[in-house]
């Protein structure tokens, strides 16, 4: 049957039992973009003329990077045996700094799509993605993506797939979604194996809040799905968590593009304009009732998304510091996540001390505020927050070294994670060795196959922000997967190390590390600024140390104008003389003189290796 007459146009409002909500998780590069541009084309909701690579990631950056940062929804008509289905497909993000975004999908879908490589297998974080639709209860569809590669082997990772799921080999789909092979097969699955949704239609109102967007002639987009009840345009809704109320302007589906309904009701997804203009009134995970006739009980499962890893940002130009305020206002309603607060630094002006989620938020973050609005922007190496306890008992909250509180500390407890590592058994031994080095400790070790090998550790979060990713992709010539997740706290041993520039402390320079890799930080900022500071006409001494004790340090020599040129021959105490009279000018010059640390230097010491997709 050809796909055009396996389509029907996309109905206002649906029975329960002709729904299905889905949702497709993948690691990042496995083709669940790709997959998802083959079923718009098959369903027909998107021509053949208006058809583009990644439909669904519709902003540059994810276009240009080739991965998924925003979940997307749409809804497509589907036939089997002469009737016509509604499929909700909820295209989510592959990373695991965005995990809480795809959690937020989970629960708003009754199965997933868990799509595999067939030329790489399952990684860790598909596999962290699946354990969380299990613990959703969601019925999960094994497929295998890319069968058309030359080096693709279904066989091998169908028998993985099926290991860890639960299901015999023969019931992995095997599809391309480039060539477009096995997909009608997959959504005649999807209606076939997945539930429809189940709710009251007589009951009030309930709704989950899933994703939010900020569009620029609408105000806030808010995605949903309803759970009980009807959601119907010119009511007024509230917010259950925040408790505010707003006008319904409009509500509708996305066929990709938005569609104006009359309303949604039991099990459908879609989406809700109220004119609001602060994303943060949406928040996902949210709950959204009839104000008249508001529900008892929230859907339950929200919470906050946490900051994990923070950073300072400073223009390069100090007169951009309101542009940059402003970047941030806008970047933050399409982005909830991000929370910031303005700081100084004596060294680097006015900046904002910002939180994100990981280093590859932070890197998407940084990468839109410089091409979407235009700014240079000097960002401070990343750290994680810790709390510290003075000798009076009293925990303070440390995001920024500047905040680490001097004299007597009793003890500091930092964030730890539990990670989960995939990789080729072969590579084990360097595996162990690079988790050991970063204080980790082995929670256990499954193996997936004859030659794939799960690992999972305990490591300090501290030790993972920074380069851990690119070291553990080095080690295992780039095969290794890493996901992580928050796993409570420890005492440790940590230490502020400072940097002094002729005696005077460089605040943007000072770091929170362990006291076994104090010398060896202290020792490495010194180099690297010896290298990249100019020489001055005095000396200049640069100094690492932990409170008053000095642990590493290098000069940078003076530029001596040769006062011996004019004599030629004659009396040595002469020459003496001259020599003398430089050294007290010299002497007079560095208690006046201040050192210059150019731009560049700020720049090339606190650059963070760019962060590979993880």
């Amino acid at each position: 049957m050809s796909p055009l007459a396996r389509t029907a146009p996309v109905p206002a409002a649906t029975d329960p039992s002709l729904i299905r909500n889905f949702c497709i998780i993948a690691h990042i590069d496995h083709g669940k973009s790709t997959l998802a541009d083959r079923m718009l084309q098959l369903t027909g909701v998107v021509s053949a003329r208006d058809m583009k690579a990644q439909y669904l990631d519709r902003m540059d950056i994810e276009r240009e990077r080739g991965i998924t940062i925003k979940s997307q929804a749409v809804r497509m008509p589907w036939e089997v045996d002469g009737t016509s289905y509604a499929l909700n497909m909820i295209d989510t993000p592959g990373h695991v700094d965005f995990t809480y975004e795809v959690s937020r999908s989970l629960a708003a879908c009754e199965g997933a799509v868990l799509l595999v490589d067939a030329a790489q297998g399952i990684e860790a974080q598909t596999l962290a993605n699946l354990y969380l639709a299990i613990e959703s209860d969601l019925n999960i569809i094994p497929v295998l993506n890319k069968i058309d590669l030359p080096n693709a082997q279904p066989e091998k990772y169908a028998a993985e797939l099926a290991n860890l799921i639960g299901c015999d080999p023969s019931e992995v789909l095997k599809v391309s979604g480039k060539t477009g092979e096995g997909v009608e097969a997959l959504l005649d699955e999807v209606i076939k194996q997945l539930p429809a949704p189940v709710g009251d239609a007589n009951a009030p109102a309930r709704a989950m809040i899933f994703d939010s967007v900020y569009d620029t002639y609408r105000g806030v987009v808010t995605y949903v799905r309803v759970v009980d009840g009807k959601l119907e345009p010119r009511e007024r809704i509230q917010m259950m968590s925040t408790g505010s109320t707003h006008e319904l302007l409009e509500i509708g589906v996305s066929s990709p593009n938005p569609v104006p309904t009359k309303g949604l009701g039991v099990g459908e997804v879609g989406y809700l304009i109220t004119g609001v203009k602060d994303v943060r009134q949406s928040k996902v995970g949210d709950t959204v009732t009839n104000s008249l006739n508001p529900a008892e009980k929230s859907l339950g499962g929200y919470e906050e998304p946490k900051p994990m890893v923070f950073s300072g940002l400073y223009p390069l130009d100090g007169t951009d510091y309101p542009a940059l305020r402003d970047a941030l206002d806008k970047l933050q309603l399409n982005d909830a996540a991000l929370i910031y607060e303005p700081e100084t630094s004596v060294a680097l002006g006015f900046g904002f001390r910002v939180g994100f989620l990981g280093l590859l938020h932070l890197e998407i973050t940084r990468q839109r505020l410089e091409s979407e609005f235009n700014l240079d922007l000097i960002s401070t190496a990343p750290n994680v927050v810790y709390e510290v306890m003075g000798e009076d008992k009293q925990l303070i909250t440390v995001t920024n070294p500047s905040e680490f509180p001097d004299g007597k500390i009793l003890e500091v407890h930092e964030p730890m994670v539990a990670a989960t590592i995939l990789a080729p058994s072969e590579f084990i031994g360097a595996v162990m060795e690079l988790c050991q080095s970063r204080r980790g400790t082995m929670r256990g070790m499954d193996y997936l196959s004859e030659d794939r090998v799960e690992m999972r550790y305990h490591l300090p979060l501290a030790e993972i922000v920074f380069d851990f990713f690119d070291q553990l992709k080095s080690r295992t010539r780039g095969y290794a997967s890493l996901d992580w997740k928050a796993d409570g706290e420890q005492v440790a041993d940590l230490v502020k190390v400072d940097i002094l520039l002729q005696g005077e402390q460089v605040d943007a320079f000072s770091a929170i590390t362990h006291r076994d890799k104090a010398y060896a930080y202290g020792t490495m900022m010194t180099v690297k600024l010896r290298e990249l500071i100019n020489r001055q006409q005095f000396e200049v001494p640069i100094q690492a140390a932990i409170g008053s004790r000095i642990i590493a340090r290098e000069t940078i020599r003076a530029i001596r104008k040769d006062v011996l040129a004019k004599c030629y021959g004659g009396d040595i105490s002469r020459k003496r003389k001259l020599l003398e009279k430089q050294k007290e000018g010299k002497k007079r010059m560095k208690m006046v003189g201040r050192v210059e640390v150019p731009q560049e230097a700020f720049i090339a010491a606190l650059s963070t290796d760019e962060t590979k997709k993880k």
